[in-house]
């Protein structure tokens, strides 16, 4: 019971979900789901890499403003982003203005070119990551993995950046690669049921 907490209409929920209003409908509808789609994935990766030393809360409050300002998260179009986009983001009052995430940005996109031309996609490459059951620890107990490890360490050989073990252990939980809900959670079945439905991406 201490990782639950009961929720509005009454149904028990992960106890993190309420530390703000807003985090309600993202643990309900996203948190924890599969997602295969290569452009949210790759929206997740960036704003998870944001988010290192900072509150999620913070970063949600602000995630249209990112997509605003990373072309809807479109790696191509961000993969093209020069000085004067650079100039833009960092006067960008509505995004985190730190020049070090910024710049690991735009680099990762133009690594996430040269992946998905080596790998067919993104979705492909961070699922064959996903951990078999035995692998998964308890629900939240864990901040890292080591499929985050593994994950995080091939990223980093690829070029990527400001992606260590806990923020791509993160990146999985958000994205369904684990279902970390508690137990007990109302939520818990439902992500598992997207789960076992999902149809994992094929590689190159």
């Amino acid at each position: 019971m201490d990782k639950l907490v009961t929720g509005p209409d009454g149904q028990l929920r992960c106890r993190w979900c309420e530390a703000a209003p807003e985090f309600l409908d993202y643990h309900d509808n996203e948190w924890g789901f599969p997602v295969a789609d290569d452009t949210r994935l790759f929206e997740k990766l960036c704003l998870e890499s944001f988010q290192s030393g900072l509150s999620w809360r913070t970063i949600l409050a602000k995630r249209e403003n990112f997509r605003n300002a990373f072309s809807g998260f479109d790696h191509v179009k961000v993969a093209a982003f020069d000085g004067a986009d650079r100039a833009r983001l960092m006067a960008d009052a509505g995004i985190v203005r730190n020049k070090a995430k910024i710049e690991a940005t735009i680099n990762n996109a133009r690594r996430m070119g040269e992946l998905v031309h080596s790998e067919g996609s993104l979705a492909a490459f961070v699922w064959s990551f996903e951990p078999t059951a035995e692998q998964r620890a308890e629900p939240q107990t864990a901040s890292t993995s080591a499929a985050s490890h593994l994950l995080s360490k091939e990223l980093k050989k690829r070029g990527w950046k400001f992606l260590g073990p806990t923020t791509v252990f993160a990146f999985m939980q958000a994205m369904g690669l684990i279902n970390d809900h508690a137990r007990g959670c109302v939520v818990r079945k439902s992500a598992e049921q997207a789960r076992l439905a999902f149809v994992r991406p094929p590689g190159k």
